[in-house]
């Protein structure tokens, strides 16, 4: 059986499945005095003092350049799963390895804006201006990526979250393309005046890069639904959401 491993990025206590496809990782360890029954994302090598900037994705890097031994790796978050039928509607090892056999990638159902595009809505609720470092920095690192990256930016959906499971050779090819456009975005990004939420732009600005990737080198991939341990405020969710459509209001923290 294949065998796969997802890293779990938690920043706090958390329950975690104790099915072996997942490992729980403590992200931004370097930079907290929080004490975690986690793998730390500050050992080996890794990006952890930049996880203020890059979220969710200091554990995607640990994984990359520390995990060796798997088949596949991917990347879910404490309070958001790919969903199964394991532990707490989460998805098992064993259903991750079936699904592997049939495809090399695995993402989250696509999220559906309707009434505007991908590239309208990062304008509405943040600084439409990062859309454009990024294009800068793909026309230098990977000009063969700027047509997929457009469509995805004037597609109404996109698969979001960082999240995903990968075989290794993919996941290894994904990360090694991905990480040095962030870092190079991050280099002409201006973060000041930015608020805590606001600085987590690196992390937020990578969800709109592996559809630009997948679609750049015509890769497979099946779609899983994702569920939440948390309830979902969908009158909060919904109102923000047109708030920074209609009424030019930015996000100013999760939903």
């Amino acid at each position: 059986m294949i065998m796969a491993r997802i890293v779990i990025a938690a920043h706090k206590p958390y329950w975690t499945p104790e099915d072996s496809l997942y490992l729980p990782v403590h992200v931004g360890a370097a930079n907290s005095d929080t004490q975690l029954n986690f793998q730390r994302d500050d050992e080996g090598e890794n990006i952890s003092a930049s996880n203020p900037r890059y979220s969710e994705l200091t554990a995607l890097y640990w994984a990359w350049k520390n995990l060796k031994d798997e088949d596949a790796l991917g990347l879910a978050h404490y309070r958001r799963h790919f969903a199964g039928r394991g532990e707490r509607g989460v998805l098992s090892g064993a259903e991750a390895a079936q699904m592997l056999e049939r495809c090399p990638i695995i993402l989250p159902k696509k999220r559906n804006y309707y009434i505007e595009t991908v590239g309208n809505h990062y304008a509405h609720t943040f600084d439409a201006a990062h859309l454009d470092v990024v294009r800068d920095v793909l026309g230098e690192l990977s000009p063969e990526s700027l047509p997929a990256y457009e469509k995805v930016l004037s597609a109404r959906g996109a698969h979001i979250f960082n999240m995903m499971l990968m075989r290794r050779d993919l996941f290894d090819e994904y990360c090694s393309w991905l990480f040095p456009i962030l870092f190079e975005v991050e280099k002409r990004l201006d973060f000041e005046g930015m608020t805590a939420f606001e600085a987590r732009v690196v992390g937020r600005l990578s969800e709109l890069l592996i559809d630009a990737w997948l679609n750049t080198k015509g890769y497979d991939y099946i779609e899983c639904p994702v569920m939440s341990t948390e309830k979902t405020n969908w009158l909060k969710k919904g109102g923000g959401f047109l708030a920074a459509k209609f009424l030019g209001r930015r996000y100013t923290e999760s939903f």
